[in-house]
């Protein structure tokens, strides 16, 4: 930007606010989820799990917004620990799925009580409609990123 441009009023710019939002959600959730011994994306990979069981490295990888060799050190860790199992091999190709265990399920309701908590928090001063109409406009500014619309091209 050079000098003579105006730059972003960040009080009311949305991409700004958004990331402010963002910020804000992730510490509240790391706060909770540190207690329990889980990151959030320990939490999210095991959400995703229990959603679509036998998800592979790499789809829990891209749902959980981190790279697959991130993801495979999360893996490690949380067989490690008895939260999820994978076979030995492969039981078609590659791909090795990944699914719960008890431990892992158990592991899982403590935190996302306390996950809902926080959404909640984080929500409570808007109505069922407010809270609608927000993941529509989210789901469009996500949309529009992921695929511009024709005339941004």
């Amino acid at each position: 930007m050079s000098q003579g441009e105006p730059g972003i009023e960040l009080d009311t710019s949305l991409g700004y606010m958004l990331k402010a939002a963002a910020s804000a959600l992730h510490s509240a959730l790391e706060a909770v989820l540190r207690p329990l011994g889980m990151t959030i994306t320990h939490y999210s990979c095991l959400e995703l799990l229990a959603q679509r069981p036998g998800l592979s490295n790499s789809e829990l990888a891209r749902g959980t917004f981190v790279t697959r060799q991130s993801m495979n050190v999360l893996l490690q860790a949380l067989e490690r620990q008895g939260l999820v199992v994978r076979p030995a091999q492969a039981p078609v190709g590659r791909v090795l799925p990944t699914e719960l265990t008890a431990r892992g399920r158990r592991q899982l309701k403590v935190a996302s009580a306390a996950v809902r908590r926080v959404e909640q928090d984080m929500l409570a001063n808007l109505d069922a409609s407010e809270q609608d109409q927000m993941r529509s406009l989210l789901t469009a500014c996500i949309a529009a990123l992921i695929e511009p619309p024709a005339s941004a091209t």
